[in-house]
Formats: structure tokens, C-alpha cells, sequence
């Protein structure tokens, strides 16, 4: 018994496409060849999207899937495996669309609800599959329904919440599915609608003044808010303008507030009544008309001397019965000084501030804007000093200057001259800096500075400042006399000269050795020095350089010059006839010796 498989297929019927509830079959046919006819029994397996649907056992070469009433869900890719007798062979896949979904269903929870609460909706699709999305909708006359996507992965409903809001009266609701699919989403038909009624907790609250929402300035005004309310329940009614509470009341259906008119108080008023999530509000504009303009505060002078009089007045433009007082402005508060129109005060430099006038008519207060008062003591003669300390300057090097005045009210302008030339002008409070960056070397004084401020004494001068320009060290040279070899026991002098530099000069010479030896150093009112060193050894040979340094702090070193210590003439005399005498003596010697030996 021989067979072979030709092939395996999977056929659809009525078409690879069918509408939602339309009778499927999926079909798995076995093309077999065989040598003789016998029976083979087949084991049928129908997948769809990879998973086991259908099984069967046949001696025939179909085996059929049947699906009474196919649903969306049953939307996917084919295929068939059948085995026999050890062997095994695959369809090809098909993809089978059950267009149109199932219409769902909706139901909420309430039928009936207060502005506020919650309304709890369910929407099923019973005859589909998930992963499904579904989409709720919340209908109000006139406007424009609000959705709501809930994506669901593992079952075929879903469950939303709906927030009433204030001015929701009839509600419906509906809902619809999606399904993705191949060609892309696929969509139910909307649901029933479902109808809520919305009841209101309490009324749009009713805001009224008294006597009438034009008042002026010192009359009594009342505000009155009120509501009806169904439960009296956790209930708050809030007045409020431009954001600030005003007053509160809790569990009550009114609230009232009243004060004296400012021109303040003109503006937008609002009345809120809140209940959990439930808010509601009332406007009413009220204004405010001017009882009288604020006063105006004037001085006789606002910059004057210390001990000079000052006169301060307050006055208001067409109205005279008032109540004055004039005050200091103080960070720790007001300070009054008389409860009158007039001040007349003697100043001195304390009493620099700001001042204002208060007027007060029916219970009504008014300020003035303030009047700044400078008081100025005279500047003490100003003091010019060297920032460093010392009044001098290295050439080339920058001169810090500071002008400082212990005594006078600021601000101080300070103004700084090198010579009668103005090079600087400063404004600060009791001191100021000046930089001079071009020093010269014929800069040796001249320097001044005035002080001055708002009092009427006018300017004071400091003393001038002479200061010394220190020339800095150049070109440091040393020499010898004899120059290069010295005989023993005669003196050297050396001599370091420079060519440039300001007196007084410290002189240091040096013999170079593995370290530096100091062998002579010396202060000169001069450029130049002259050392002499007496009695030269032989262990004096060697290399010397001298250097030289000022006030300016810079240290120059010469070319070294190289010394070397040799004999006198007389001694080499000396060491020349006592090496004549012994090679004489050798010779003698010598002769004595061979005349012996010849005449054995």
C-alpha cells in the first residue's frame, strides 16, 4: 500500500468575505495518489491565526469546519495540517473577513442623578472577541458630544464614569466597538442611547447690595447672597472680589457681609455656592464714587542743609474740612508727627526720609504720595592716600590711588587731578578709587582731589601727593682690575656698575661654587660700586658676577667674569734655581758613581 500527498488545501465557502451572522464552512482538502485502493484513515487540523479551532479523524479527502453564524471575531488567517500513515502535510494559509460587527450594549447605573455625581456606563459586545476598543459618548442638546476611548485587551466589555456637570438637564448616552483587522479598523453600529435625567442640588444663588450698587465713599454698603438649596448638606456659600475671600458661611442658605464704601472697593463682586463637586456663582459690579480727592503733600525745600527750616503742608483740591496729619514713612510703620495741615521743623540729617499726609473725612482715609526730604552735612577735607601704602610707584607699574572723606552725606562726588588735569570723577558714598595707568618717569607729584556733595558749603580740597617714580634696575655689568690673572697675593677690584635704576642700589657679588657664596654686599647712593678684596690664594680662581637691586624689587645679575690666581715672578725664580740645584746635585752625584766603578 503505497501513497503519496499531491497537495493539501483549504477552500472557504460561500467566499473568503462574508457579512457578520452569514453561515461559514472551512474546508481542508487532501489531494492523495495511491498504487492500489484501499482506505486511509486522515487526521485533519484546522488553525486559525496559529491556534488549534478543528479536529477530526477521516477516511475521506475533505474534512469541514462548519460556523452556523460567523462574528468578526472569526476574522483571521487559515490553515490545515493532515497526517496519515506517519506522513505529514500543510495547506497554504487564506484569510477569511466576517465584515460588520455585532451592534452592543448599554446600560448605565442610574437613571436618575443629581449635578455632581457619577454616572457609571457598561458597554458589551456578547458576541465578539477581544482585543476590542470601545468609545463612549455623552449627547447634550445644542453641543457637541464628548468621547471617551477605552482600549480593552482581555474581554469584550468595558466600563466608564461620567462626571454631571452644572447645566446638564437630559443626558443621553451611547457606544460603539472597533476591531483592527487586515484593511484596517472595523466599527460596530452605535448602541441604544440610554436617558439620565439630572436633577440641580441647589439654585444659581441670587446676589443683591443695599441701598444700590452706586454708593460713595464713607456709606454703609451691604451685600446679601442667598440660595435654595435640596439637601442641607456639607454646603459653603463664598463672597468673594478679584480673588480674595471677603466672608464664608457653612450650612446655611444666606450669607451677609457689609462695610464702609472706599473707592476701593469698587469693582466685580462674586457669590459661589459649592456643595462636593457642584459649583455655581452670581456677578454683580458695584461702584464706588469719590467722596474727596486724595491730599497732596508739599515742601518748601526737598534738598536742604542740616539745621536749615523745613516746612511741610497738606492740602486737598476744592475741600478743606478734613482732619490732617502728616507722618514719616519707617519700615517698622508711620510714624506721626502732628495732627495738623502745617509742619514746621528745624532739620538735621536724621531726619532724611519720606514723607506723606493723611486726610480723613466721614471715617474715610486718604494718603498723599510721599515727598522724599534729603538733609546734607558738609563733606569733611578729603584725604588722598597710596592704596599700597608707601607714596611711591615703579615706573611703568600702575598707581592706586584712594580719596576718602570721614565726614558728609552722601552721595559724594569725588574728582581726581594729576597736575591741574581732571582724569577722574566718582560718585560713592564716603570714599573713591582712582587707577593711573600711564606713569611717566618726570611723575614725581601733583596728585589732588576735591569732595563735594548737596550741601552748600561747596567743594574741599586735599592736601597734593607727591609721589616718588622708582626706575627699575637695567643692564647690571661687572669687571676687574687686573682682568683675568691675578698674581698671588696682590688685591683685585671688582667693580658692578648699572645703566639705569633709582638710588639707592644694593650691591651683592658672588662666587660661583656648587652653591652660591655671598662674599660682599653693599648699599651706594650711586650706580656703581668698587669692592676690594686684599691678598688674592690660589683657591681664589674661579667665576664671579655681581648683582644689583632697588625699591622696585627686581633682581639683576651680571655676565660672569672668570679669575684665575697664578705665582709671582719671584716665586717661579725661586722654584726655577732650586730645581737647577737639584738636577745639579743629581749629575754630580751620577759622575761620582761611574768614576768609582772605572777605577775598580
Amino acid at each position: 500500500q503505497v501513497f503519496t500527498f499531491n497537495r493539501v488545501e483549504i477552500r472557504v465557502q460561500p467566499s473568503a468575505k462574508v457579512k457578520n451572522g452569514a453561515p461559514l464552512s472551512i474546508i481542508c482538502h487532501a489531494d492523495i495518489s495511491k498504487n492500489t485502493d484501499f482506505q486511509l484513515k486522515h487526521n485533519f487540523t484546522i488553525f486559525k491565526d496559529g491556534k488549534l479551532v478543528f479536529m477530526t479523524v477521516s477516511d475521506k479527502e475533505d474534512a469541514r469546519y462548519e460556523i452556523p453564524v460567523a462574528k468578526s471575531s472569526d476574522t483571521g488567517d487559515y490553515e490545515c495540517t493532515v497526517k496519515a500513515d506517519g506522513k505529514l502535510s500543510f495547506s497554504n494559509s487564506v484569510y477569511v473577513w466576517v465584515a460588520g460587527m455585532t451592534k452592543p450594549i448599554l446600560t448605565a447605573d442610574k437613571k436618575e442623578v443629581l449635578e455632581g455625581e457619577v454616572v457609571k456606563l457598561r458597554c458589551e459586545l456578547p458576541e465578539e472577541a477581544p482585543p476590542l476598543e470601545f468609545f463612549f459618548r455623552k449627547i447634550k442638546t445644542n453641543s457637541a458630544p464628548k468621547e471617551k476611548r477605552v482600549p480593552e485587551q482581555n474581554q469584550n466589555f468595558s466600563e466608564v464614569e461620567y462626571y454631571v456637570e452644572e447645566g446638564d438637564n437630559i443626558l443621553q448616552f451611547d457606544c460603539f466597538g472597533k476591531r483592527q483587522v487586515r484593511s484596517g479598523w472595523e466599527s460596530s453600529q452605535h448602541s441604544n442611547k440610554t436617558l439620565v435625567t439630572v436633577k440641580e442640588p441647589f439654585i444659581k444663588p441670587t446676589l443683591i447690595t443695599r441701598p444700590s450698587r452706586n454708593v460713595t465713599e464713607g456709606d454703609q454698603i451691604e451685600f446679601e447672597c442667598s440660595t435654595v438649596v435640596a439637601q442641607m448638606r456639607d454646603i459653603e456659600i463664598i463672597l468673594q472680589k478679584n480673588r480674595t475671600i471677603l466672608n464664608s458661611v457653612r450650612d446655611k442658605k444666606f450669607l451677609k457681609y457689609s462695610a464702609v464704601a472706599t473707592q476701593e472697593d469698587s469693582g466685580e463682586y462674586l457669590c459661589k455656592v459649592e456643595q462636593g463637586a457642584v459649583s455655581k456663582t452670581t456677578k454683580l459690579n458695584v461702584f464706588v464714587s469719590e467722596l474727596f480727592p486724595k491730599p497732596t503733600l508739599s515742601a518748601s525745600m526737598t534738598k536742604l542743609d542740616e539745621s536749615k527750616d523745613l516746612i511741610l503742608s497738606c492740602s486737598i483740591n476744592g475741600f478743606r474740612r478734613a482732619n490732617f496729619s502728616i507722618v514719616r514713612k519707617s519700615s517698622s510703620g508711620d510714624i506721626l508727627l502732628k495732627n495738623s495741615r502745617v509742619l514746621a521743623m528745624k532739620v538735621n540729617v536724621n531726619d532724611t526720609g519720606s514723607y506723606t499726609c493723611k486726610a480723613e473725612v466721614k471715617g474715610i482715609v486718604k494718603e498723599s504720595k510721599p515727598v522724599r526730604i534729603n538733609v546734607y552735612a558738609p563733606v569733611s577735607k578729603p584725604t588722598l592716600s597710596v592704596v599700597s601704602g608707601s607714596p611711591e610707584v615703579v615706573l611703568g607699574k600702575p598707581l592706586q590711588l584712594v580719596c576718602h572723606s570721614v565726614m558728609g552725606t552722601p552721595p559724594i562726588t569725588f574728582t581726581f587731578y594729576k597736575g591741574d588735569e581732571v582724569k577722574k570723577n566718582v560718585t560713592n558714598d564716603t570714599y573713591a578709587m582712582f587707577l593711573d595707568e600711564d606713569i611717566g618717569l618726570n611723575d614725581n607729584g601733583g596728585y589732588k582731589c576735591d569732595a563735594r556733595n548737596n550741601h552748600s558749603s561747596g567743594v574741599k580740597t586735599s592736601n597734593i601727593l607727591n609721589v616718588t617714580v622708582i626706575v627699575p634696575i637695567r643692564d647690571a655689568s661687572l669687571g676687574s682690575v687686573p682682568y683675568g690673572e691675578v698674581e698671588v697675593g696682590s688685591d683685585t677690584a671688582f667693580l658692578c656698575s648699572v645703566k639705569e635704576g633709582s638710588w639707592p642700589i644694593d650691591f651683592k657679588f658672588f662666587k660661583k661654587t656648587d652653591h652660591e657664596v655671598l662674599l660682599h654686599e653693599v648699599r651706594e647712593y650711586s650706580d656703581r660700586t668698587i669692592w676690594h678684596k686684599k691678598t688674592m690664594k690660589r683657591k681664589d680662581t674661579g667665576t664671579y658676577y655681581c648683582m644689583a637691586s632697588n625699591r622696585a624689587s627686581v633682581d639683576v645679575r651680571s655676565h660672569p667674569i672668570t679669575i684665575s690666581v697664578i705665582l709671582a715672578a719671584w716665586q717661579k725664580g725661586v722654584i726655577a734655581a732650586f730645581v737647577l740645584t737639584a738636577i745639579a746635585g743629581a749629575v754630580a752625584v751620577a759622575l761620582w758613581w761611574f768614576l768609582c766603578k772605572k777605577k775598580k
